[in-house]
């Protein structure tokens, strides 16, 4: 069936144009006011926004309306109400205020509060974010809203990036006017983030109790052919596959949603799907709603979406490739390098900020991307490792090498680098080959920060990297706006910093075993779990960080400290009974359940045969028999570890037990059970194999 792409695209998103088409054209001009400077709404133009909100719903299904929010659960949240009012008659007519557009009062006291509020402080609201669009998701009306406590305090992961975005754009204009840039009035990030995934049989995963209670794969013997011949990579997309896709893509187009790349990605049933870029607040809300989308298309084709980090051991696991840029509202990218001196000086400083940015807070951008499942994936030859450094390509390095060496640049005119008078040569897009290894990579007018894992809200990542930008950009603008000689001082600020920060840029294999040692000499963090991470958050250099942008509370941010601590330790807690679980119900009498069997061929042949040995059936019992008892001593060390860890203390004394004893044991345990599983016979195995799981989408 074909589809009008055009007309399909954003049909279930109030979004500008029906707005310009439903409102009254001076209520439209003031609530354009709003999205484009934030200006309060009153409440008449609010009940004339939403009565038109609400009869463009009806019309597209609706019957409720819900406040959509991003609670610190790291997905969504919506309580729907509908839009019946009763009349005295008996009879009920549609309606929808501006006060309920505008703010909503949802039970606060089930959501994740880092035990800074008591379970009958349940107050909480929501408050519609005018910068997001409305849309209609299946028969409600979803208005993108914020969510605070009672006592004002952030409660979710949208206010906190919108108090981000807006310290960026206060300190990233004041670099502007020093440039001279009078005209630029606002400053947003924009963000595409691509979206890894994995997708697998439906009845298959029912049959697996660790995909359905972790979504990952605890137990699982490496199948004979993995992702070793590199012919998944790009290659035609299954009949299934290209349903699935089409199905996903119509879905996503029509809630305004540029999904634009999809294709097979490295390991066998792993998918990908790239955005277009759009601001930051908006990007992130469309992620959320892809990652719901995604599941539910999957279930629509007897299929299964997986988004955690590393489903299967032994292949790549998934991220999500946060591609980040700096855009004015007069379209300029501010990390484009210019044709111009003036340009090039100014796209220096941004960048020299930047490098000194990530130089110091790599904590908080790997506290930013920190889970439980993605400590499984990064560093593990398939990601950027777990130490936070800068990829600048080659040109590029050349060039700040240059100005901090005070040396010729190495091109044809031979040039020492002067900020400010030469002309930089022209930086192409891929100015050098791509660096896959990198965690945070210039790729030509953006920053690619890979690290982020794929079922991770890309709220937290770039809510750090807004704030820490913001933070060294005001550092600067409160030095150069003092200065009596600007681009003097404009120079040796360029020079100084690069100086001092280029420990921190490296354009080399991030994979190899001697990046980890030279890292280290350079002085450069290594926080390879979240509770190594996390013991760095609360410390007074990230308060003072957070607090000055005004993008969190230190209340908040001890409340952000326990919740993600509190996380991995739940993670972990699920993991373990279901491991314990499988063990005790699937795996062991599934294996004796085989022996049996085995033993009785042996027993009965010689019955038939006396003079038969069975030799091989003796050797299978006795290697089954060495294994079992091996994984029964381990299931017994792995619940003790277990209890132990649980008794351990404050929560991250809990966290570091599970991270330094538990998850090692749980290692140890899971590689005596994949021994078991190939000696099996295959009507006997506990659960489906890896290869029933990667190579079974093919119809």
């Amino acid at each position: 069936m074909s589809v009008n792409v055009p007309e399909t695209f954003g049909s279930m998103v109030f979004n500008q144009i029906v707005m310009k088409e439903r409102l009254p054209k001076e209520t439209y001009k003031a609530l354009k006011k709003t999205l484009d400077d934030g200006v309060p709404l009153n409440l008449d133009l609010a009940n004339q926004v939403a009565h038109a909100m609400k009869e463009w719903a009806i019309e597209k299904g609706a019957t409720h309306f819900t406040h959509w929010f991003q609670p610190l659960t790291g997905i969504t949240a919506e309580k729907h109400d509908s839009f019946i009012t009763p009349q005295e008659d008996g009879s009920v007519i549609m309606s929808f205020s501006g006060k309920e557009l505008v703010k909503g009062e949802p039970d606060a006291s089930s959501f994740p509060s880092g035990g800074h509020r008591a379970t009958f402080e349940a107050r909480g609201y929501t408050v519609w974010d005018p910068t997001a669009y409305p849309f209609v998701k299946e028969h409600t009306l979803c208005i993108p809203t914020a969510f605070c406590s009672y006592t004002g305090e952030a409660l979710d992961k949208k206010t906190p990036l919108l108090r981000s975005m807006e310290a960026l754009n206060k300190q990233t204009l004041r670099i502007l006017r020093l440039f001279g840039n009078k005209s630029v009035t606002h400053v947003d990030t924009t963000v595409g983030p691509e979206q890894e995934y994995f997708i697998v049989n439906e009845s298959l995963y029912n049959q697996r109790k660790d995909l359905r209670m972790t979504g990952r794969t605890l137990f699982g013997a490496k199948p004979a052919k993995g992702q070793e011949m590199d012919d998944q990579y790009f290659a035609a997309l299954a009949p299934k596959i290209v349903e699935y896709m089409e199905d996903l893509n119509q879905t996503l187009w029509k809630y305004g949603i540029l999904s634009k790349t999809e294709h097979n990605e490295v390991a066998p049933a792993q998918h990908e799907m790239a955005p277009i870029f759009t601001t930051t607040n908006l990007s992130t809300d469309q992620n959320q709603l892809t990652m719901e989308v995604m599941k539910k298309v999957a279930r629509r084709h007897g299929l299964v979406c997986l988004l955690h980090e590393k489903p299967f051991a032994g292949v790549n696991g998934s991220g999500k490739h946060n591609n980040w840029s700096l855009s004015t509202n007069e379209g300029e990218n501010l990390l484009e390098p210019g044709a111009t001196p003036e340009k090039n000086a100014q796209f220096l400083l941004f960048l020299t900020a930047i490098i000194k940015a990530v130089d110091e807070n790599q904590d908080l951008l790997r506290i930013s991307v920190a889970s439980a499942g993605n400590d499984h994936r990064l560093g593990a030859n398939e990601a950027p490792p777990a130490i936070i450094s800068v990829y600048l390509g080659d040109e590029l390095h050349s060039v700040l090498e240059s100005i901090k060496d005070g040396k010729p640049y190495d091109n044809k005119k031979n040039l020492k680098m002067t900020v400010g008078v030469d002309v930089l040569p022209p930086i192409p897009k891929d100015s050098t080959d791509r660096n896959r290894t990198s965690p945070f990579a210039f790729t030509g007018n953006k920053f690619e920060f890979r690290s982020v894992g794929s079922s991770l809200s890309i709220a937290g990542p770039n809510t750090a990297l807004n704030s820490i930008v913001a933070y060294t950009l005001k550092d600067f603008a409160d030095e150069l706006e003092k200065a009596q000689d600007f681009n003097s001082a404009l120079r040796e600020l360029i020079k100084r910093e690069i100086s001092l920060h280029w420990r921190i840029v490296f354009n080399g294999n991030g994979y190899d075993a001697s990046w980890v040692l030279e890292a280290k000499k350079r002085g450069l963090l290594n926080l390879r779990t979240l509770p190594d991470a996390m013991a760095h958050y609360m410390a007074p250099k990230n308060v003072k960080l957070y607090t000055e942008m005004g993008v969190y509370t230190e209340e908040e941010m001890q409340s952000h400290y326990e919740i993600k601590l509190e996380k991995y330790c739940k993670v972990l807690n699920i993991e373990v009974e279901t491991m314990l679980e499988m063990i005790n119900k699937d795996i062991l009498p599934s294996a004796f359940k085989y022996m049996n069997v085995v033993s009785n061929t042996a027993i009965n042949l010689k019955a038939v045969v006396p003079s038969a040995k069975a030799t091989a059936q003796a050797a299978l019992l006795l290697k089954l028999d060495e294994l079992v008892n091996s994984l029964a001593e381990k299931e017994n060390e792995l619940r003790k570890l277990h209890t132990l860890a649980k008794s351990s203390g404050d929560v991250m004394s809990v966290a570091r037990a599970y991270a330094d004893s538990v998850i090692p044991a749980m290692e140890e345990t899971r590689a005596i059970a994949d021994e078991i599983e190939p000696l099996l016979g295959e009507e006997y195995k506990p659960y489906p194999s890896y290869e029933d799981l990667l190579f079974r989408i093919r119809g």
